[in-house]
């Protein structure tokens, strides 16, 4: 983490937007889940990329990111469509104070929403689902280290009470987090409970779906050949 010297432009944080009280379910993300992120990733363009990772990430720097997430140390969350694509992905990295202690010293954030799905709000919804996981876990600092330009990710954090400084081509926001409280971890497992359920009903969802079209598709064969046969 870098610290702030002469050169650095503090930015006052903004007063916190509005509370959107529509509810988005958002799901823990693990190890089965590796070909979905990678497709999710790989999906994005080369300026998003670059927004993303700090770099123009290739195809081969993707699959290696992917292949080296670490779900028992780290958190990861996804956004999934109803035809069970994932639409925005969040990856929060613990980093543990040192060898000796277990407590988590902070969190990075890093968000990823693919263009068709962008202007909704995911970005900022998986940014408060990222500070509520961590406060439960003792997490006392929120950290996201972004390029200058990308304000997007800057604006979630500025509204969200962050202190961010500029240095250059690239700026760091920091958000200190309040202590867990038993409310804040109900209000987890409810959520968390939540999108599995709906995890599930788009999974039967989809099932459903697929079974009337293999239907709609034998019931036209069957038309066609009774037609053939009328001839």
């Amino acid at each position: 983490m870098s610290t702030p010297d002469a050169d650095s432009t503090r930015i006052t944080p903004m007063p916190a937007a509005a509370p959107n009280w529509t509810w988005i379910p958002i799901r823990s993300l693990g190890p089965r889940h590796r070909e979905r992120i990678t497709t999710h990733l790989l999906v994005l363009g080369a300026s998003d990329r670059y927004l993303r990772f700090g770099y123009p990430a290739t195809d081969a720097h993707i699959c290696k990111y992917v292949d080296m997430l670490d779900f028992e140390q780290d958190e990861v969350f996804g956004i999934f469509s109803r035809r069970l694509e994932l639409i925005a992905m969040a990856h929060l990295a613990h980093a543990v104070a040192d060898s000796t202690k277990p407590e988590i010293a902070s969190s990075e954030f890093g968000v990823s929403v693919l263009p068709h799905a962008r202007a909704r709000g995911f970005g900022r919804r998986l940014f408060e689902h990222a500070m509520l996981h961590a406060r439960n876990r003792g997490v006392e600092t929120l950290f996201i280290h972004a390029l200058s330009e990308n304000t997007a990710m800057l604006k979630i954090a500025r509204n969200a009470g962050a202190t961010v400084v500029r240095e250059g081509s690239e700026s760091d926001a920091w958000v200190r987090l309040p202590p867990d409280t038993l409310s804040s971890h109900v209000g987890e497992l409810v959520g968390h409970q939540a999108a599995e359920l709906d995890y599930r009903l788009k999974v039967h969802a989809r099932r459903v779906t697929g079974i009337l079209d293999v239907v709609g598709e034998v019931k036209t064969s069957l038309n066609k050949a009774v037609k053939v046969a009328e001839e």
